[in-house]
């Protein structure tokens, strides 16, 4: 989600992130989670917790990555991730195409 690459990146780096948002909008390739993925993500955080005894602080901590999850599901986008631990867990419960890359480093 774009809140979580702004909220993520350095001063430095912000333009980074302002121009990725800026050619993703004028491709058109920005995808806005509607009711049923808000839905869809609070329902699988429910059965998460029930599953692995998580808290509410678990729950949260888990909440944009659901939300991506479900979105990306609905629209039959494939998410690439390098957090293996949580995305395995939400494709318990709702499948989403998802594939693991780690980061290149500098």
């Amino acid at each position: 989600m774009l809140e979580e690459l702004y909220a993520g990146v350095s001063a430095h780096n912000r333009h980074v992130v302002e121009h990725l948002e800026r050619d993703f909008h004028r491709a058109r390739r920005i995808l806005v989670p509607s009711l049923t993925d808000w839905t869809q993500t609070g329902k699988v955080l429910a059965l998460v917790a029930a599953k692995y005894d998580y808290e509410q602080i678990g729950k949260g901590r888990l909440t944009n990555d659901a939300l991506i999850a479900m979105s990306a599901g609905r629209s039959g986008i494939e998410v690439i991730t390098g957090n293996v631990r949580d995305f395995k867990k939400l494709a318990e419960f709702r499948p989403f195409q998802w594939r693991v890359e780690k980061p290149q480093s500098s």
